[in-house]
């Protein structure tokens, strides 16, 4: 059926919980009442990226780009641009739009380069034959027709691809160990497990592309010699989980999963294993424990999945967005890929950009892109005009980037230099407001929280620095206890069991070195430079007072007191420090000191 229109709609969670349902339902309605619904094809797909404007709708062939949508837009959505051919130009991102204007050319897009997103925003990810319209399967063919376990090896060794879960290992090693590992059963694994704070690219590649992994862990099962797969996710991710089962049905129905693939005599294929949430399941080894159906622990290594894995059994265990790289490497070739990033670093990154910038959302650049470019320039700059503070990369696990470090590119190696990696992926910003001491005491308790309590260090390190972490955040601490941080600190990266522990000290040894004087302040001064330890603030009230009576009748503690028409006082014994006084007044007459 030929379609003069093509509407996309997010399907993406963020989208999906501002009921892109509805916006979806609503314009399909709309456009069975106006008569033109055999005229245009309403597709749900997977995250357009730009989280910060959604739920989002795109029309083609306009390449209209519609913002904040909500399902009562459809009918005007249907009558004027689909009916009429008037673009909606409130809704537009740009709403000045010049019509030969691609959405490639928006600010955010602008310096992206979508290859493990390549189909999200695009696709129908429930549609198997959208998927093989671009490419999808080309490279599974090829891996078993036209080229030797050795060959597509050797392909992923010149791609330069490492792992993008955090360590950064070159994938080829793995998969080249896994191969020439004697064994009567092998096991491809895919890490699912994303857990850390702000982070959420595996589970968006996932809702919008889920068949680039199934491909990609089938390619991987014909190299080493496997014929059974997991995916191992966590429950909390309910519509990845939905589409990758309808993904491996669609591909199943196929023969592209399965026995026989493809006629080819191989067989391979894939089971969901759900995990219940725990951080320390993203350590791979704690990971295959949990498969197992054991507690999920690290297990020291060597030996490394790739000898002994899961069962026992030789394993390659990459994360999402390593296999979502693999079928575009065979498909264009290892020289068309490393020629993407830099010396060290090979292809691009998806990194979620969240906190206090402007424009949040899933960002995918090559490697070597400045952070001040995917801050400043994808990210629109800093919300409300406030001071850049510095940038969390590597969520519990990496350290905070301050200005010194904006313009340097992005890479395993680079992020090293600065005190911080790569991690998954989760970019948090933070601005003059944010605390460095009430940030790594928030990192800190997660990491208590998820410790799995097996090695000392760990256990008993993440406790010992929350605890003086909090002891600092309430004025009660000295400067002594910065220099017992750093020893329990360095213990912990050189003792600790697995890369939790090993890495959970970063955030805070990372905001000492850098931002001491801060400490310091809380330590001597009994101030928080930014007005966000509670113990250490006070409210109080200034000659901008005109009486109105406002903070007094919403402070809960009844501790305002004065007369109407004159200057407030705030008992400050009786005092909560909820800073109600300080939001509802409008004349400036609260000071946070």
């Amino acid at each position: 059926m030929a379609y003069n229109h093509f509407i996309l709609v997010c399907g993406g969670t963020a989208c999906e919980s501002s009921n892109a349902g509805g916006i979806y339902d609503s314009l399909v309605a709309e456009a069975k009442n106006a008569g033109v619904l055999d005229k245009v094809q309403i597709v749900k797909t997977g995250c357009f990226g730009f989280c910060e404007k959604g739920p989002i709708v795109k029309i083609l062939p306009e390449d209209s780009f519609y913002i904040e949508v909500k399902p009562e837009d459809a009918k005007e959505i249907i009558n004027e641009h689909i009916v009429k051919g008037r673009e909606v130009t409130r809704l537009l991102y740009n709403k000045e739009k010049k019509s030969m204007e691609t959405v490639e050319e928006i600010d955010f897009y602008q310096k992206q380069l979508r290859i493990v997103l390549r189909n999200c925003g695009i696709i129908n990810p429930d549609d198997i034959t959208e998927y093989i319209a671009r490419d999808g399967y080309l490279a599974l063919e090829k891996a078993l027709f036209e080229m030797t376990p050795q060959q597509i090896v050797d392909e992923i060794r010149a791609s330069g691809l490492r792992g993008r879960g955090g360590a950064g290992f070159p994938t080829a090693i793995k998969w080249e160990s896994t191969m020439k590992t004697p064994g009567d059963q092998k096991f491809v694994v895919c890490n699912a497990d994303e857990g850390d704070p702000g982070a959420y690219m595996d589970r968006s590649t996932i809702e919008g592309d889920p068949h680039s992994v199934l491909e990609a862990m089938t390619i991987c099962g014909r190299t080493i010699g496997a014929n059974q797969g997991f995916i191992y996710i966590r429950a909390e991710y309910p519509l990845a989980i939905e589409r990758l089962k309808v993904a491996m049905a669609k591909a199943r129905e196929a023969g592209l999963l399965g026995k026989d693939i493809l006629g080819s005599g191989f067989d391979f294929d894939i089971e969901i294993r759900l995990g219940a949430g725990a951080f320390v399941c993203g350590e791979e080894t704690a990971l295959l424990r949990s498969i197992e159906g054991q507690r999920g622990m690290p297990t020291p290594k060597p030996p490394f999945p790739a000898q002994s894995g899961l069962w026992g059994k030789p394993t390659v265990i990459n994360n999402v967005e390593t296999w979502a790289n693999i079928p575009v490497i065979l498909t264009k070739g290892a020289n068309w890929f490393n020629k993407i990033g830099t010396e060290d670093s090979k292809g691009t990154k998806v990194f979620a950009l969240t906190g206090k910038v402007r424009n949040s959302g899933l960002v995918e650049v090559p490697m070597g892109t400045t952070l001040r470019e995917i801050v400043f320039e994808i990210g629109g700059g800093i919300k409300d005009n406030k001071k850049f503070k510095g940038v969390q990369t590597g969520g519990p696990s990496g350290g905070i980037i301050t200005e010194e470090g904006l313009d340097t590119p992005i890479d395993f190696k680079g992020l090293q230099s600065l005190g911080s990696m790569m991690g998954s992926g989760g970019m948090i910003v933070m601005d003059e407001d944010d605390c460095v001491v009430d940030v790594s005491k928030f990192y800190m308790e997660f990491c208590v929280d998820e410790s799995c309590g097996k090695c000392s260090p760990c256990r008993i390190g993440t406790r010992q620095i929350h605890a003086l972490l909090d002891k600092i955040s309430k004025g009660k601490g000295e400067i002594d206890d910065l220099n017992k941080i750093e020893e329990i600190g360095f213990a912990m990266q050189k003792s600790s069991l697995c890369a939790l522990g090993q890495s959970a000290p970063n955030p805070t040894l990372s905001t000492i070195k850098k931002f001491r004087d801060e400490y310091v302040a809380h330590i001597t001064d009994k101030k928080c430079p930014a007005g966000k330890c509670r113990e250490l603030m006070s409210y109080m009230i200034n000659d901008n007072c005109i009486g109105c009576g406002a903070c007094a009748r919403k402070c809960p503690a009844n501790c305002i007191s004065g007369e109407r028409k004159t200057m407030h006082v705030i008992d400050q014994a009786a005092c909560l420090k909820c800073g109600e006084c300080f939001t509802v007044c409008k004349f400036g007459a609260v000071d946070k000191v």
